[in-house]
């Protein structure tokens, strides 16, 4: 769409207004050090992944940014975290519009985000699916992450200084051993990838570039910095059992720990998370390791020297980017919109599906794929296990399609709709509507507790809660984009994968140049997750990524079409737009959250694990 006329010219006349202006900036920290020992980590999803000790703390950083002269502000918060949930959002806005209602956030002008460590705790999110390797919502670890988040932002409101803002970008040399593609199979299906990838030049196969954003005082000094890289912070394994930042909160904290002895005495860096979602730490090859562990590391055999050998680097360019002489100076009005979707039932733009018409999305479902895991930074059920799995999956696909042909036009809808929408995706889980292999009754379910941790769970959590009516993962999720000045920032909740990322930053650039952008930085984990985006020639694949990609083959076209809805309509002032909220995600009551306490559950949960051991090796 193209701006009309006198809407430009409003744009370029404002834009002119601030060609010289500076901003106020806070910044400020938060402990969200959500220690509970025994409860699970959240990155690996896996039983005993638990925390028994502390390696670093875990930190909120938040930085606020005020136009004077317009009086809008947003706060940008990242947090050393799997990745952010509704929970947390709604969590957080609650406590500030209640203790701080003068400071005047609402959903759409608080951005929350994570970098996305493997090494944080679980049990904060309202959806039971991501709580399973707690087991179960923690309102203590929920407590403690939510009041972190807003202590770190009544800091940055306490610290609102006048200050001028600059980005620049730098390129991680190929010699540089911080990232390579894990999925290069995927990779290579997609049109962009000219010249196919081989192992040996997987570190190729990734956005190698690193964009910074920097806040200056008045006089000159560095006050602290964003920049967005995308790895991921996996260097640590799924036997870990030490809550770690992993190596993005190495690199903050030695980016932090440099300034100050520069003499910037509150220097805050936040290392943000970029298109991570087929980029892996991991680069060197040890058979001899447990399969279940995953038989990669970094570096070094020492997994926390990786971590922080991994860091380093991230640390030095992040370093060498801000003394760089090839700073970008941002003038510019602050803008901000979110929007949320209903990514189950999207009809995609057919300009993002390669002329498909009718291309939609369905209710969440998991693929077998997902549950396998990832062969470099942590595989999940055994491969025999997985392949029996898939077998029963495509036994139900043809239940379900023959039973279809003589059922009401409701259920044959529902059930074309379904495969058309995942298409070659072995579905296991249906976390919308509640369903394993076809099933809602999880106790009937034909793979016995004892062949795999993770079934063993839901078949307990069904016993404990299979009379409460809510979904196991959410379908209800923000979208949301920040403009400071000539760059925008794109939050969404999903981990995006290299190429995916390409397109939807240059569709996102294309509409937002007709307002002055110049660069567009995605930020992934925002606001709530649920699960991947790839590439509609990624999924195919269905590996990994695909596995989890839980909205269909169709989901990237999806969220480019409401990224584009949402980026046009911010080309109108702002008393012009028209937005549209699909629905709001719904109420969690308090006996749904926590109907069995924590201990008890953790307990009761390796009883029975302990006994499907026990029955594994008799049998």
């Amino acid at each position: 769409m193209i701006l009309q006329a006198s809407t430009f010219s409003r744009a370029i006349n404002s834009s002119k207004t601030f060609l010289t202006a500076m901003y106020l900036v806070g910044t400020g920290k938060g402990d969200i050090t959500a220690f509970v020992k025994g409860a699970g980590l959240l990155g690996y999803g896996i039983h005993y992944n638990t925390m028994e000790e502390i390696a670093t703390p875990l930190t909120a950083r938040a930085f606020i940014f005020k136009d004077e002269k317009t009086n809008r502000k947003i706060c940008f918060v990242n947090c050393e975290l799997g990745f952010i949930t509704l929970a947390l959002k709604k969590g957080t806005l609650k406590d500030l519009q209640r203790k701080f209602p003068d400071f005047g956030y609402d959903e759409d002008n608080l951005m929350l985000t994570a970098q996305h460590t493997h090494s944080g705790p679980s049990g904060y999110s309202y959806y039971g699916l991501y709580n399973l390797s707690t087991p179960g919502f923690v309102l203590e670890i929920y407590r403690k992450i939510v009041d972190g988040i807003v202590d770190a932002i009544v800091n940055a409101e306490k610290n609102m200084q006048p200050s001028t803002l600059q980005w620049s970008t730098g390129i991680m040399e190929p010699d540089k051993e911080v990232a390579y593609q894990r999925s290069i199979e995927a990779y290579n299906k997609n049109p962009e990838v000219k010249e196919k990838v081989s192992f040996e030049n997987r570190h190729l196969a990734l956005d190698r570039e690193m964009t910074l954003l920097k806040v200056l005082a008045e006089n000159g000094k560095e006050r602290g910095s964003i920049n967005w890289f995308g790895v991921h912070p996996t260097n640590l394994p799924n036997t870990n059992h030490k809550l770690c930042g992993d190596n993005k909160g190495f690199a903050s904290t030695y980016l932090e720990e440099y300034f100050i002895a520069q003499g910037a005495s509150e220097y805050l860096g936040v290392f943000a998370q970029g298109t991570c979602g087929d980029v892996t730490p991991r680069m060197v090859h040890h058979p001899v390791y447990p399969f279940q562990r995953g038989q990669w590391e970094g570096k070094f055999p020492d997994d926390m020297k990786s971590a922080q050998f991994n860091g380093q680097i991230q640390f030095e360019k992040a370093k060498e980017i801000s003394a760089s002489a090839e700073q970008k100076n941002i003038a510019g009005e602050i803008d901000y919109e979110l929007m949320f979707v209903n990514f189950s039932d999207v009809t995609c733009n057919p300009k993002f599906t390669a002329g498909k018409v009718n291309a939609q999305t369905d209710k969440a479902a998991m693929g077998v794929a997902f549950f396998t895991g990832t062969r470099i930074d942590g595989p999940g059920m055994h491969p025999a296990v997985g392949a029996v799995i898939k077998r029963f999956s495509r036994i139900v696909k043809v239940i379900e399609k023959f039973r279809a042909k003589f059922a009401s036009e409701d259920y044959k809808k529902i059930i074309e709709r379904k495969y058309r929408a995942h298409g070659v995706k072995d579905i296991l889980i249906e976390s919308n509507t509640r369903r394993i292999l076809g099933t809602k009754i999880i106790s009937s379910l034909p793979v016995p507790a004892w062949a795999d941790p993770a079934i063993a769970t839901f078949k307990y959590f069904y016993k404990q809660a299979g009379h409460l009516n809510k979904p196991w993962t959410p379908k209800i999720l923000p979208i949301q984009l920040f403009i400071i000045g000539d760059i925008a920032l794109a939050g969404f909740p999903f981990e995006i994968t290299t190429i995916a990322g390409k397109r939807l930053r240059n569709q996102l650039k294309e509409i937002l140049s007709q307002r002055g952008i110049k660069r567009v930085i995605l930020t992934p984990y925002a606001n709530g997750y649920s699960g991947y985006m790839t590439t509609n020639e990624e999924y195919q694949e269905q590996i990994y990524e695909g596995g989890h990609t839980v909205f269909g083959e169709w989901s990237l076209a999806a969220l480019q079409t409401k990224f584009e809805f949402l980026a046009t309509e911010m080309l109108k002032p702002k008393e012009e737009r028209k937005f549209v909220h699909d629905a709001i995600p719904p109420d969690f009551t308090e006996e749904e959250l926590n109907h069995f306490p924590f201990y008890k559950r953790a307990w009761y949960i390796r009883q029975e694990l302990l006994r499907a051991r026990k029955m594994e090796r008799r049998g």
